[in-house]
């Protein structure tokens, strides 16, 4: 399995532009969850040349070959993260809008029990929990 999102560009066969490799390199070293104007901020940071329409673009051939997974966390904005990472779970502040990775054993047993219970071999899934922070007394 390759390991960054340019191999995986490369390995799909995507004509990789100077552009592109930008790109692909700004969401490589994200350890967020970013939007496309959030990428064309830190792509354009870095190479002036690459525009807003560029951005889009680009994520949207990455997502339609599978090299990105996209997010509608209930905030308008469609983020991204690499399709191939490790399989977790997000936690969303509804305040703040900061996503938050997680992996719960329990968790995954109690889905693969649901499913099995239900007659089902469970094939993957997608968990996203909405919260505020316990120290919030208005909701």
């Amino acid at each position: 399995m390759t390991t960054t999102i340019l191999e995986r560009c490369e390995a799909n066969g995507l004509r990789m532009t100077d552009q592109r490799r930008t790109i692909a390199a700004v969401l490589q070293e994200a350890e967020d969850h970013p939007d496309v104007e959030e990428l064309y901020n830190r792509a354009s940071a870095v190479d002036a040349r690459i525009s807003l329409a560029t951005v889009y673009r680009t994520v949207k051939l990455f997502e339609e070959t599978g090299i990105l997974e996209k997010h509608e966390f209930g905030d308008g904005r469609a983020r991204y993260e690499a399709a191939d990472r490790e399989h977790h779970d997000h936690l969303i502040d509804v305040h703040s809008g900061a996503v938050i990775e997680f992996v719960d054993p329990e968790i995954e047993e109690l889905q693969e029990r649901i499913a099995a219970k239900l007659g089902y071999r469970l094939m993957g899934h997608r968990l996203e929990l909405y919260a505020v922070p316990l120290t919030d007394k208005d909701d």
